[in-house]
């Protein structure tokens, strides 16, 4: 089975997105002697799964249990 493949990561260029392995950018496991591969958010910006067809559902991400509205 495939990884998940995250939305909108917290630092897309630390890792390249070229196939399941998520390497490193600066430890390419893949040995194809490309540069990495880029996110789409990095790209197509954070909405980049609504370009396509739609087929992705976004996770929603909530509020900790430890914050408190006032």
């Amino acid at each position: 089975m495939a990884k998940k493949f995250p939305l909108n990561p917290k630092h897309p260029e630390r890792i390249c997105w070229g196939c399941d392995r998520y390497c490193p950018a600066t430890s390419l496991a893949c040995g194809n002697g490309a540069d990495r591969t880029m996110h789409p958010a990095e790209l197509l910006g954070e909405d980049w799964y609504i370009f396509e067809d739609g087929s992705i559902d976004p996770v929603v991400e909530t509020k900790s249990s430890t914050e408190h509205s006032r």
